[in-house]
């Protein structure tokens, strides 16, 4: 048989559902402890996609009960992350992946370019900031205006002051800012560069500041799944990065964290002080079964190594990783709390301030965009983790909003980023279904 045949065949055979089934429940990989099977890797990885068909008329998510959702904006362009700025208004960062040349070479990259197409995530990046206003407080925005054009593939911001940062998906940008304004025409000041190139595999850079504005926290992502373009590719990736936004110096404050994304800030720390502690969602390997590594939400120690790519879940070694490395196996961290295998957990906010019931008054909403990888599907909801103190309780997360996938398997939308609105209602970004969703409480 000659190779285009073979190459068709095995396009085919990705594009599917084939490859390892779960044999465990979800709620096993869920919680403080959850269950790890020996690894089940397959000659052909598992590929399950939900194709993205968009919400019918007169279609919305569900919610827990005691609340309610409408769409706060509609018709924008793959929606992905929020930011609520201190007068009210919402921050979208409408945006999709870079050019990656390097990432889409071979059959391999071939059959995920079609994959992330099927799964509506193969549009070019608007690149662009987007301003939402509620101007009558009727929980539906009706002022949209472009606050920032001409970016690359923006994900992360944050408002320190009178200046606006951005993560673009190669470098933190900023830009001054005025209340109440709607646009921003002065050019990007640059602050940083982060790694990105012709791969840049997990592209999507998260940052937020602390408290006091003189440090940002940057999520870098990894160039791979667990190593396999060999570890220089991996530069001061996998790693959550401190930044000083005056100087641009910066260092690894946490690393071996696969792909962070969705950070935040909780609580006060167990040892009685009242910093707050910085809080991250995480999305673990593929390609060792549909049970495999659950994503999780975790604090971040300051110099901690969380395992990636040479063990997950604190020393439970990945024989993928070559050459092995026990004196680091050994000093990974198990993360906290784990949220399900493949659930693509990114968005993550705290509820302090929320004005939802009182169940979702102290703990973690995270939007969970939704497995490609798994048999069956998991994710495609907003979850909410109680704390008790200063740590996830409970062995399930509470479900918050679901609904994104319908009975035939298809998204209709995927939530990721989440954000509280300046009312304490749950704002969220839907990039499938080019929606920000708005849960509020019942009258």
């Amino acid at each position: 048989m000659s190779l285009k045949p073979i190459l068709s065949i095995c396009a085919a055979l990705a594009l599917t559902a084939c490859g390892d089934v779960a044999k465990l429940p979800l709620s096993a990989g869920i919680g403080p402890q959850p269950t790890l099977p020996p690894p089940r890797p397959t000659l052909i990885p598992t590929v399950n996609i939900a194709p993205a068909v968009g919400w019918p008329a007169g279609v919305t998510p569900q919610t827990a009960p005691g609340m309610q959702v409408a769409a706060f904006a509609r018709d924008l362009d793959h929606p992905r992350w929020l930011l609520v700025l201190p007068n009210g208004d919402v921050l979208v960062a409408e945006t999709n992946a870079p050019p990656k040349p390097e990432d889409a070479r071979g059959l391999r990259g071939w059959v995920m370019g079609r994959m992330m197409k099927r799964a509506g995530a193969g549009v070019p990046s608007a690149n662009r900031i987007t301003l939402l206003r509620d101007t009558d407080g009727d929980g539906v925005a009706d002022l949209r205006s472009v606050l920032l054009e001409g970016l690359r593939s923006p994900f992360g911001m944050a408002l320190v002051g009178d200046t606006l940062y951005v993560a673009n998906s190669d470098s933190v940008v900023k830009f001054p800012y005025t209340t109440d304004g709607t646009r921003i025409t002065a050019a990007a000041t640059h602050v940083v560069d982060l790694p990105g190139g012709s791969i840049n595999h997990h592209w999507t850079k998260n940052l937020i500041a602390s408290a006091d504005g003189s440090k940002l926290y940057v999520t870098v992502g990894s160039n791979s799944n667990v190593g396999e373009r060999g570890m220089d590719a991996e530069a001061q990736r996998a790693a959550i990065w401190e930044l000083d936004p005056a100087s641009g110096a910066h260092r690894i404050y946490a690393s071996g964290l696969r792909n962070p994304n969705g950070l935040a800030w909780a609580g006060d720390r167990s040892d009685g002080s009242t910093a707050p502690t910085l809080w991250v969602v995480v999305n673990e390997r593929d390609e060792i079964g549909s049970d495999l590594v659950p994503d999780y939400l975790t604090s971040v120690r300051d110099g901690a190594f969380y395992g990636w790519p040479y063990s997950y879940y604190g020393p439970n070694v990945d024989v993928r990783a070559q050459p092995p490395q026990p004196d680091l196996v050994t000093r990974a961290v198990s993360p906290d709390y784990a949220l399900g295998p493949h659930t693509a957990s990114l968005g993550l906010a705290s509820s302090a301030g929320t004005s939802l019931p009182a169940p979702f008054a102290h703990g973690m909403f995270i939007g969970q965009h939704g497995s490609w990888n798994r048999q069956p599907h998991s994710g495609y909801q907003v979850v909410f983790v109680p704390f008790d103190g200063d740590k996830p309780s409970g062995a399930a997360p509470v479900e918050v909003l679901t609904g994104f996938l319908n009975r035939n398997g298809e998204a209709h939308g995927r939530p990721v980023g989440v954000a509280l609105d300046k009312t304490g209602a749950l704002l969220v970004a839907d990039d499938v279904g080019n929606v920000i969703w708005r849960v509020s409480a019942k009258p």
